[in-house]
């Protein structure tokens, strides 16, 4: 029954949304308090549990995106972005542009969870494209696909080194292992899955990006632009190397740390763009500020859906459904890898978060691993590639593709929910594939 409710939950939302037209912010709560009705959560229970999953993901979200959000408009509206996108349309030329961001993506996305990469990249993705006179999503694609493989295979990423800690792998062997299967996977994923989503071509949405075309000295150089866009990756790739490499009493450690931490680093890379986006190319305090609010008016109405699609996936989590559908897969009699992936897979679409599914996965699983002697490195990464799985709507980062790049929700599942099925399912073919030549 809580398979059915759950089925019966997500096409009301997509009904909402498509045919009815309400706001997706709306939709999402109306449809996570049927479902949590519906499945059994008691009445006094519903509105705490929506806050709680709303306030959730917001608070881990705002200041990143809000920031996030601040640094890149700071970044186009001094035509940072721009002389970032000329020079990687020069060297890479236009027909190849597209490989540069995936690898850009790839590269940032080692460090950084999906959706503060994702955040970062918009505004280069939205001036390469327009620079280049090329389709959004040509390049769109391949910076997701790129940020989404890393999430799920690449150690010191948080998700998959919390996973290895679960199987007590060892994060070396991991990281080799997933980036075998992680390269191909961005390439497949990204720019040659591009080719079979040409004919969606969004606009920019209005407000995420100004058009305004910057002659070459009124840009500032390309080693300032890039230097303060990836001061926030910098900082928070320290700090994952000083989580692995210093030990944890070491002074060290802890400031990078708190120099890493996602929000502290969103902070002072933009209190350095205030300088060498504004207040160093010339421009007063108080315009400069003006650009900082108008970044989060922009993404207001964002913020707020992404925190819908949090309220719906802890809706989920605490009537049960994820542990049901868990316990449910788990009986059945199959390769602990197949296994871990599955399990992973169907928690995934049950509470959207890749997260939740990963850890909630790895408990489930790290049993049968210890019991059958199945490899824990390719335990880590079949989970970490089931986790990926599809994104459903209750997933927070469905709605971010789809309002940044100004997707129809069949848009969206056709681009962002193809393309994480893709690196899922090649993820688990790679595990199978590297677990036949160790046998």
């Amino acid at each position: 029954m809580p398979l059915v409710i759950l089925a019966i939950g997500i096409l009301v939302l997509f009904f909402l949304i498509v045919r009815v037209k309400l706001n997706s912010f709306l939709a999402l709560l109306v449809v996570a308090g049927l479902v949590g009705l519906a499945e059994g959560m008691p009445i006094d229970k519903l509105i705490p549990t929506i806050e709680k999953g709303l306030g959730g993901t917001l608070g881990g979200l705002a200041i990143v995106v809000s920031f996030g959000a601040m640094l890149g408009k700071l970044m186009a509206e001094s035509g940072g972005a721009q002389r970032i996108a000329t020079t990687l349309i020069n060297v890479f030329g236009r027909e190849k542009v597209k490989w540069a961001v995936c690898l850009t993506g790839f590269i940032v996305g080692i460090a950084l969870f999906y959706e503060i990469g994702f955040v970062l990249l918009i505004p280069l993705v939205f001036t390469i494209a327009a620079e280049a006179k090329i389709p959004l999503l040509e390049v769109g694609i391949p910076m997701a696909a790129a940020l989404s493989v890393t999430h799920g295979f690449l150690p010191p990423h948080p998700g998959p080194t919390a996973i290895a800690i679960i199987y007590n792998a060892d994060i070396g062997t991991t990281l080799v292992y997933g980036a075998i299967i992680a390269i191909p996977t961005a390439i497949v994923a990204g720019p040659l899955y591009y080719n079979l989503t040409k004919d969606i071509n969004p606009e920019i949405p209005k407000g995420l990006y100004n058009p305004k075309i910057f002659k070459d000295d009124e840009m500032p150089g390309f080693g300032v632009s890039v230097f303060t866009a990836l001061v926030p990756v910098v900082l928070m790739a320290a700090s994952a190397i000083a989580k692995l490499a210093l030990p944890e009493a070491s002074g060290a450690r802890h400031i990078l740390t708190f120099l890493g931490q996602p929000d502290m680093a969103l902070t002072i890379a933009v209190a350095i763009a205030i300088y060498t986006f504004g207040l160093g190319r010339g421009k007063k305090m108080d315009e400069v500020m003006k650009i900082v609010q108008d970044a989060v008016l922009a993404i207001a109405m964002i913020l707020l859906i992404v925190g819908g699609g949090g309220a719906l996936k802890q809706v989920l989590i605490d009537s049960g459904v994820g542990t049901y559908i868990g316990d449910l897969v788990a009986g059945a009699d199959l390769s602990p890898l197949v296994l871990a992936w599955l399990v992973a897979a169907v928690i995934r679409t049950a509470c959207g978060s890749a997260t939740v599914a990963a850890l909630t996965a790895g408990g489930i699983a790290a049993p049968i691993c210890a019991a059958t002697g199945a490899n824990p490195e390719l335990m880590v990464l079949a989970t970490g590639a089931g986790s990926l799985i599809f994104s459903p709507p209750n997933d927070p980062g469905f709605w971010l593709f789809k309002e940044f790049f100004g997707l129809t929700v069949k848009e969206t599942v056709r681009t962002w929910c193809a393309l994480e099925t893709i690196i899922a399912v090649m993820g688990l073919l790679g595990v199978l594939v590297i677990d036949a030549f160790l046998v």
